[in-house]
């Protein structure tokens, strides 16, 4: 997938032409490598309002106050991207993993620890990681052990609790007990997790300072942010941009359905409902449009909306972590009625399948998948229209939203038909 910069880059600066930041080439771009104290980076980080890139954009400089600091805290890098649509933190855990590394490694020189993991799924950022250390053993050796570890790759498993479950050896789901990472996470230690691009932003500001790091974007949220890109956009891939920039800048002209946030995001009917929002995450939230971790994907109007989140759902049904009724049993349920609706037929309870998924989970994923779908059965009124009246609507399936391995779609031709 592409990387690319609209406006200057910072996180993808050098590597949007490919190739990767190998130590010498990341230190001639960004610097040597600079530390602040926990309360200066937690204050710098404050100034520029700094919010995490994954999916609850949580402030990182309360989740820097709220960890104890000491020997036995861990610093843990999230890499582990679990969402088919998303590719931000793979490219730069790829194209530049040394700055995700100097944001972890000043994290954890700030809390005074020498323990960092960063857990990834995916072959490529594991051999990138892999060999960014290699390079710092010979030219910067460093006093912390860093290790770089293989997760499973369900998208439930992505999430922070899940992730440290399977870490210290559970299964890969989240544990019912909501106990904060900064109060018990990695083998019970307070810990300070964040996603990839959270921690090359914090080795941003640290390079460049307050000042320097805010000169760019939104009030609200300074700065740059990364997108991924699909279906009918302007660019497609991974985009770093200025978060004061429109939404609606980045889907030129008419088109069909967008959503934002990825696959727990929110669908809008077309351009016109993002008239006047930026990217950036607190004016998007308001607008009960949260980003979660950076998907923006509009769907050409010449495929079938309704079988691509057809796909979708059936995709994250299978992605359930088989804890709860909600999740094992609802959203099954929900995506049998999707295909239904898909195909012409009536669907009475689905409003009910809904409404019995959100807030009843013991995770985030009914919650997610239930405004996935409602939102989008409200964005593709004339479509289900056109699929009750003719039982499809001629056009095909074309795959626009990626897919992982599990909950794939199958055949599907003209209008939905299977």
């Amino acid at each position: 997938m592409s990387a690319t910069a609209l406006g200057t880059a910072r996180l993808l600066a050098g590597v949007t032409r490919g190739g990767r930041a190998d130590l010498v080439t990341h230190r001639h771009r960004h610097g040597p490598q600079r530390y602040r104290s926990l309360d200066e980076l937690a204050a710098d980080a404050a100034r520029v309002l700094l919010l995490g890139r994954g999916g609850a954009a949580f402030p990182v400089a309360t989740k820097l106050a709220a960890v104890p600091a000491g020997r036995a805290t861990q610093v843990l890098v999230n890499g582990s991207e679990s969402e088919p649509a998303s590719r931000k933190d793979r490219t730069l855990m790829t194209l530049t993993p040394h700055l995700v590394l100097d944001g972890a490694l000043a994290v954890a020189r700030a809390l005074g620890t020498r323990h960092v993991t960063v857990a990834v799924h995916d072959a490529g950022s594991h051999a990138s990681l892999r060999a960014a250390l290699e390079e710092r053993s010979r030219q910067e050796p460093l006093p912390e052990r860093v290790d770089v570890c293989r997760t499973a790759g369900r998208f439930v498993s992505g999430e922070v609790r899940a992730l440290l479950r399977g870490l210290d050896g559970g299964p890969p789901v989240p544990p019912s007990r909501r106990t904060l990472p900064t109060e018990s996470g990695l083998h019970g230690a307070p810990t300070f997790a964040s996603n990839a691009e959270t921690f090359a932003q914090l080795a941003l500001l640290v390079a460049q300072g307050t000042t320097e790091f805010g000169a760019v974007g939104s009030p609200e949220e300074p700065g740059t942010t990364l997108l991924t890109l699909l279906g009918d956009v302007r660019t497609r891939g991974v985009v770093e941009v200025p978060t004061d920039l429109p939404l609606d800048a980045l889907l030129p002209g008419e088109g069909g359905p967008v959503l934002v946030g990825g696959y727990h995001g929110r669908w809008v009917r077309d351009v016109h409902d993002l008239r006047g929002l930026g990217v950036d995450r607190p004016g998007l939230r308001a607008a009960g449009l949260p980003l979660n971790a950076g998907v923006v994907a509009r769907l050409p109007r010449e495929v079938c909306a309704l079988a691509e989140v057809t796909a979708v759902t059936r995709w994250l049904a299978a992605q359930s972590a088989g804890q709860c009724g909600p999740c094992l049993y609802g959203t099954a349920a929900l995506a049998h009625d999707v295909g239904e609706l898909l195909h012409g037929r009536a669907a009475p309870a689905v409003e009910a399948r809904l409404l019995g998924l959100v807030g009843r989970g013991a995770c985030a994923h009914p919650d997610g998948t239930a405004a996935f779908v409602s939102t989008a059965l409200d964005a593709l009124g004339e479509d289900l229209a056109l699929h009750r009246r003719h039982g499809g609507c001629g056009r095909p399936y074309a795959g626009v939203l990626p897919l992982g391995p599990l909950g794939q779609v199958g055949q599907v031709g003209p209008g939905g038909a299977r």
